[in-house]
């Protein structure tokens, strides 16, 4: 196992730094120039090519494209993604406390959403053809058709205008992070427990669940096997389902006012604020790659024989 997992945390290392280079190289491709971004950020009442010179030589925008790569790189290693351009403030003390607030929403999530999945896919899967079977898959079709934003805005006027049990916007409490949660575990619960009821299907297929029966052992004990080959699919994309949602609470923020990365990217998108949106990209893109390699690592020890099988 460890060999394999010495791999795996070998090949994330080049993996990470193209992800860091496209990171830094999207944001040179844009058709605004920093300098002039952040005079106008600063109110500036006339921007002169003098002024636009020297900031420009501030930011370091005249080094060699590699070098100024390099000096990103290193300082992001100290967690300092240089300065807002709007507020002047340094990036991390910015994205920090919002990326901490995404990543609170993001697993508290993520539990209901595996936990539901996997419960609703199996049950659904071991009674195939069933009334129950049936009422789930045509729920789960009917509450992954509703946007996001649609969702919430009827659960807001429900639970919190018109009952009043429940917090609109915030993270004042444990109460605020009802309607969030809910929102996003039912735009996903309908995804991935379909995933997981086919993976159990497959499963109950295979030739070595009827040679488990021939041989006499108790359903509850071919059961047992046919979840454990399934949970290998589940884990996988359960993996990859974290970082989506990391990325993906743009809208929830914003509908609720949480203070995440969501709602401050957007904020930070509208008034250009690159280093912010840098940052953002960059720790969105990490944790995708961070989280995939942990999944596979996973995968791996439930399954040996992907030890050798994959890289």
């Amino acid at each position: 196992m460890a060999p394999y997992i010495a791999r795996r945390l070998l090949l994330t290392v080049p993996l990470l730094i193209v992800v860091s280079f496209v990171t830094f190289l999207l944001i040179r491709l844009s058709p605004m120039d920093p300098a002039e971004v952040v005079l106008q950020a600063q109110e500036t009442p006339q921007i002169t090519e003098e002024l636009l010179a020297q900031t420009r030589e501030e930011l370091g925008m005249n080094d060699p494209f590699l070098l100024q790569y390099a000096n990103w790189l290193m300082s992001c290693f100290r967690l300092d993604f240089g300065e807002s351009y709007v507020s002047g403030q340094p990036v991390w003390s910015l994205i920090g406390p919002a990326f901490a607030n995404t990543l609170s929403l993001t697993l508290i999530s993520s539990v209901f959403i595996i936990v539901l999945s996997t419960l609703l896919g199996v049950v659904s899967a071991l009674r195939e053809g069933s009334l129950a079977d049936k009422s789930t898959r045509g729920l789960s079709f009917f509450l992954t058709a509703i946007p996001s934003y649609g969702l919430a805005s009827v659960l807001i006027w429900l639970l919190a205008v018109k009952l009043d049990w429940l917090p609109t916007s915030g993270m004042d409490s444990a109460a605020s992070f009802v309607l969030p949660v809910a929102v996003i575990a039912v735009n996903y619960v309908g995804i991935y427990f379909r995933t997981v009821r086919s993976s159990v299907l497959s499963n109950k297929n295979e030739e070595y669940v009827l040679y488990a029966r021939a041989s006499g052992l108790s359903e509850r004990a071919v059961t047992m096997r046919i979840l454990r080959n399934s949970l290998q699919v589940a884990v996988a994309i359960f993996g990859m389902s974290i970082p989506i949602i990391l990325g993906s609470t743009v809208v929830i923020e914003n509908v609720f006012a949480w203070p995440g990365l969501g709602r401050l990217s957007v904020k930070a998108i509208l008034s250009r604020d690159f280093p912010i949106i840098q940052a953002y990209v960059l720790i969105v893109a990490v944790a995708f790659v961070v989280i995939n390699t942990v999944s596979d690592i996973v995968n791996a020890a439930i399954n040996p024989k992907l030890r050798s099988e994959r890289a």
